[in-house]
């Protein structure tokens, strides 16, 4: 067991004027630290390319839960996987990353552009081991881990950007090593960075991409608590309870709500300062409390939350507002879908009156669901969630 964890982010865009990505990523978690991730290209693009990429992907994550061996299934869908007899290429291309405790990667690639690794802000240069397998060139590698590195790995797609418009040839290896080292920041999350990556794909591409273009990053990254705290617990008697066990966690401390605020600014002893800059006019400003890293309306900042955590897997222009801006609820969202990797929620169970409008929209009047429906969001995105009531 060590402190580390691995966060997993990808994003993908079509190939102009299709409905459908011929791309397609799977992630397993295999218990405890050990993640599988699959990131399969179909050829072509549409209807054709989606279901070859998605039946890959499947095939090999469906395998692989079931305890198959990482070498068993590569020559399961090797020996599956038919050639185009027109093109001379594989019907669906594949790159497979492994993580086992934090610590070690097995990388399998087949005919994907080469997975690249950043160590230190640089590009690292690990081995590979080239096989055959039902007459398809296999490549594995096995590396071992450290704190912030990046394997960035991406459908050929990304190296097609800009032929015919801003390149001769497309954005080659070397180039796309030198945009990720430019754009280098150990605090960028796996998402940040395969965003950034995908953006710069989608320019030189000139905002109409000529092929599908998917880019998945792995991240080793050490883990870091955030706590939330909403409404106070439903026995008076239990506020300093709640609140002990509040603080007493590691890592930030977000209050949400007038009435949890106030009890946590008389718990500390310190007053509730609240700030009167409506930074979106539709979520409440926030407040200050010596001790608390933040400190938010309840109800509306939070369903504010849980519409930005339904958009986290788009890339859609969500995720770039609530990035940047600084109200409330996007700067909870930072902290949760960025920052956080383990999340325990306090929840109090006392009824607040104001919530009790029959003309406010169902998550105003059940504070329970908003939470739990933010807590199974959260858990898709990787996070460890544990909620507590009272």
């Amino acid at each position: 067991m060590n402190n580390l964890c691995t966060d997993i982010g990808y994003q993908s865009v079509n190939k102009f004027g299709e409905q459908l990505c011929g791309d397609r990523v799977e992630m397993i978690e295999q218990g405890g630290d050990n993640y599988v991730v699959v990131l399969a290209d179909g050829l072509g693009s549409g209807v054709k390319a989606n279901i070859l990429s998605t039946l890959t992907s499947k095939i090999i994550s469906t395998m692989m839960a079931n305890g198959m061996s990482l070498e068993n299934c590569v020559e399961t869908i090797a020996a599956t996987l038919p050639i185009c007899e027109v093109r001379k290429v594989a019907y669906s291309t594949f790159t497979i990353v492994r993580t086992i405790d934090n610590r070690e990667a097995e990388i399998i690639q087949y005919d994907n552009p080469q997975l690249i690794m950043l160590r230190d802000g640089k590009n690292y240069d690990y081995p590979k081991t080239a096989m055959e397998i039902g007459g398809k060139m296999i490549y594995k590698s096995k590396v071992d881990l450290r704190e912030n590195d990046y394997l960035v790995f991406t459908s050929d797609g990304a190296i097609w950007a800009g032929v015919g418009t801003s390149m001769n040839f497309g954005w080659e290896r070397d180039q796309i090593i030198a945009f990720l080292e430019k754009m280098y920041n150990p605090d960028f999350t796996a998402k940040t960075m395969s965003a950034l990556l995908l953006d710069e794909c989608c320019r030189l591409y000139g905002g109409k991409p000529g092929d599908d273009t998917t880019v998945c990053t792995v991240k080793i990254r050490e883990r870091r608590s955030v706590n939330l705290m909403l409404g106070p617990p439903r026995d008076p008697k239990d506020v300093n309870k709640m609140m002990s066990l509040f603080f007493a966690k590691e890592g930030k401390h977000i209050v949400c709500g007038g009435t949890t605020s106030t009890l946590a600014g008389e718990f500390l002893g310190k007053p509730v300062e609240t700030l009167l800059d409506y930074l979106d006019p539709e979520i409440p400003p926030i407040a200050k409390i010596e001790g608390v890293d933040l400190v938010t309306e309840g109800v509306i900042t939070l369903s504010r939350v849980l519409e930005q955590a339904k958009s986290y897997h788009d890339a859609d222009a969500i995720y770039a507002d609530w990035n940047v801006k600084q109200d409330g609820a996007s700067l909870i969202s930072r902290m949760l879908f960025e920052e956080a990797t383990d999340i325990n929620f306090f929840v109090g169970r006392a009824i607040n009156p104001a919530h009790q409008n029959p003309n406010l929209p169902i998550n105003f009047n059940i504070k329970m669901h908003l939470v739990e429906e933010l807590s199974e969001l959260l858990k898709l995105m990787g996070k460890r969630v544990k909620v507590s009531y009272f």
